[in-house]
């Protein structure tokens, strides 16, 4: 159990070039925050209340269906080769 919380740290390195640590600090810091690291941090520091939990899943899940839903729409408007590139603009 112990190893398995351990274990996602196995594959990150970051290495200092030119002694520049505070370089290296801010691309670990944004490796990091893309995986969701600090939000799981942030989230286990203290104790979440069931309602709490489950509104902030329910939120989750909204927002990503919002963002897929508007990513979709983007990539509709954004397509090439159309016959009529702007519709409605006649």
């Amino acid at each position: 159990m112990g190893m398995f919380k351990h274990a996602q740290f196995l594959s990150r390195t970051v290495m200092v070039q030119n002694n520049n640590v505070e370089k290296a600090n801010r691309l670990l810091n944004t490796i990091l925050s893309k995986e969701g690291i600090f939000e799981q941090y942030r989230r286990t520091r203290y104790y979440e209340k069931p309602t709490q939990t489950r509104r902030r899943i329910n939120y989750e899940k909204c927002k990503a269906i919002y963002c897929e839903d508007m990513s979709r729409k983007i990539q509709f408007i954004l397509r090439k080769n159309r016959e009529n590139p702007f519709p409605g603009s006649e």
